[in-house]
């Protein structure tokens, strides 16, 4: 199933769906900082383990939820919703 375009959205969809995704990029970003920070530990107790490049690896998806966030904005924006 293909999602619509953000224009085509209601102004409640609009919404709802902006502070889920704000909601969402927020958690995801603070759990792979902790996530990050954790492996560090590990690396400077332990050394190298390839499971350390998880955090590496889950960062771009926090790239992309931060620019479709911005998206969001931007249509609340040009729509005037608060």
């Amino acid at each position: 199933m293909r999602s619509k375009p953000i224009s085509e959205y209601t102004d409640e969809e609009l919404i709802s769906n902006e502070k889920k995704l704000k909601i969402l990029t927020v958690m995801l970003g603070v759990s792979i900082t902790l996530l990050f920070l954790a492996s560090m530990a590990l690396m400077l107790k332990k050394g190298f383990s390839p499971i350390m490049i998880i955090p590496i690896c889950l960062f771009p998806l926090v790239v992309v939820n931060i620019i479709n966030w911005q998206n969001l904005k931007k249509e609340k924006q040009r729509r005037n919703l608060q």
